[in-house]
């Protein structure tokens, strides 16, 4: 079979179905390519030159067929179409020598469309930082929970309620990946209109607030979870019953290693989860890098807004102006042009500004001396000797003396140290031991209490209606504090040397976190 019959034959050769995307016409090329994946979608097999040319969009459409044609005919020889000969419309003898052909999609022609459809659409995803895929997280391990109370769970149940843990958690991170990735692009202002930041950001700024908060509230739910999973020995169990039941149809002779492969493979999405929510062997979590980049895109986007408020009020920066600049040099017709720009933009004339007085701006004016003229044919100049030897008019005096500044370090240390043992003494004092009343919690300092009113504020922040309960962590990652509410209609009263704090009574548990070894090493 000769070269050319095989390439007719839809044979290609290493990547050649691939070589339409680097040559001229690439965007005819693709939309034929498209034509035939849209007929196949509809169940044709087969198109004609003209039925391509009729499916063209206009902007890429050849004027004639033969344009179409000789585009078919180079997509045959990469090996992304088949042709073969067109006998469906032969009436005569002479017909049979005419060269008409219909074309079809190879198998490498449509696994190329495939790859690229998929790769138009991860360079297009925008991704989104999806708050329910959380709590549907929670759901299911408090479901695996549940599982965990049989000796033996169920296997069915178990492999299901692991699939769908893992489904929601693999959506959760491509997207915030994705939107990260284009939350950047849109901070670039790369592919984005300036009108179109301006009103989108005030959605996006909530939108990254409101996730945030989420991720603090149910990423701490999360972290606990899978520490009670871990912790009881049982995850294990389960994690071993989902292989078994991924690995029951495998062949006799291939059980065994049916069952490890499946094995290691749940272990690793169970450590891939775990390391998302848990910061651990000095690693920080996944959630917790999140959280900060997405806080750090809000100040960022703000210095954008400035940069388009300054941009509109019509401020140049340095980039701009040398931009224009060149394109001034460029425009200009001759190298003495080009001088007398250089020297009116940068000031850099020749030396004899060195000494400028009245007798030598006289002498300038009686007889001019041009720019270009050289050295050896001009006037001498006279420097005086303090400036060849200093490079200066002016007499220099004595160097400042050099300021010791450790009395201020020492006492800017004295004062973080302070207000470091302050805060230490605010959160020993808030810390319960297991659940008590608001009321027990006596009275406060102004550091402690100060402390206090941010990790209420911050638990009532996450109050919905119909709540009796809930669970936050503070913004440090420190301290965690969890409310009841009750029902009795009691009132609690805390004093402080500012006055009497009032408000209904609630069951109240603050835990320090930095010296729990059980919530140590969560992320909250």
């Amino acid at each position: 079979m000769t070269a050319t019959t095989a390439e007719l034959a839809g044979e290609p050769h290493g990547f050649s179905p691939f070589t339409h995307l680097t040559v001229q016409n690439t965007a005819l090329y693709r939309q034929v390519m498209r034509a035939f994946v849209v007929a196949k979608q509809h169940f044709a097999v087969h198109l004609r030159p003209e039925d391509v040319h009729a499916a063209l969009p206009g902007e890429v459409r050849p004027g004639d067929l033969d344009g179409v044609v000789k585009a078919l005919d180079k997509l045959v020889e990469w090996g992304n179409l088949r042709a073969d000969p067109d006998t469906g419309r032969v009436t005569a003898v002479e017909d049979f020598y005419r060269k008409r052909f219909i074309y079809q999609l190879t198998q490498a022609g449509e696994a190329a469309e495939e790859a690229l459809a998929v790769y138009d659409e991860a360079l297009g995803r925008r991704g989104a930082l999806q708050a329910i895929a959380l709590h549907d997280i929670v759901t299911q391990l408090r479901a695996l929970l549940v599982l965990t109370a049989d000796e033996q769970p169920d296997p069915g149940k178990t492999h299901l309620a692991l699939d769908t843990l893992a489904s929601r958690f693999a959506a959760l991170a491509d997207n915030a990946r994705a939107f990260m990735g284009s939350l950047q692009r849109t901070i670039d202002l790369h592919e984005v209109e300036e009108a179109v930041f301006l009103a989108y950001k005030d959605r996006l700024i909530q939108y990254l607030e409101r996730f945030i908060q989420d991720l603090i509230t149910l990423g701490g739910r999360i972290a606990q979870l899978i520490l009670e999973l871990e912790e009881s020995g049982r995850i294990e169990v389960l994690l071993r019953a989902a292989a078994g039941r991924e690995a029951a149809d495998a062949a006799p002779e291939e059980t065994e290693g049916a069952v490890q492969e499946a094995y290691a493979h749940w272990a690793g999405r169970w450590d891939g989860l775990a390391a998302w929510f848990l910061t651990r062997n000095g690693r920080e979590s996944q959630a917790r890098l999140l959280r900060g980049r997405a806080l750090g895109a809000i100040p960022q986007m703000l210095a954008v807004v400035r940069a388009l408020g300054e941009r509109r009020a019509g401020r140049s920066d340095r980039s701009a102006d040398f931009r224009t600049l060149a394109r001034w040099f460029a425009e200009t017709s001759d190298d003495a042009s080009r001088h007398r720009l250089w020297r009116a933009a940068f000031g850099l004339h020749s030396a004899r500004h060195l000494t400028i007085d009245a007798d030598t701006l006289a002498a300038r004016v009686a007889t001019p001396v041009p720019a270009a003229t050289p050295w050896s044919a001009a006037e001498p100049l006279r420097i005086s000797p303090q400036l060849r030897r200093t490079g200066s008019y002016e007499r220099r005096g004595k160097p400042r003396k050099v300021e010791d500044r450790r009395e201020r370090r020492r006492h800017l240390a004295e004062v973080a140290a302070k207000q470091a043992a302050e805060t230490a003494a605010a959160r020993s004092r808030l810390v319960t031991d297991g659940t008590v009343r608001l009321s027990a919690l006596g009275e406060l300092d102004p550091a402690s209490f100060g402390l206090f009113l941010q990790l209420l504020g911050d638990a009532l922040a996450t109050w919905r209606p119909g709540m009796r309960h809930t669970m936050v962590t503070s913004n440090d990652g420190s301290m965690e504090i969890r409310l009841s509410a009750l029902t009795d209609g009691s009132t609690a009263e805390i004093q402080t040397p500012s006055g009497t704090f009032r408000g209904p009574d609630h069951l109240i548990e603050i835990v320090d976190l930095t010296d729990s070894p059980t919530h140590g090493a969560s992320d909250r």
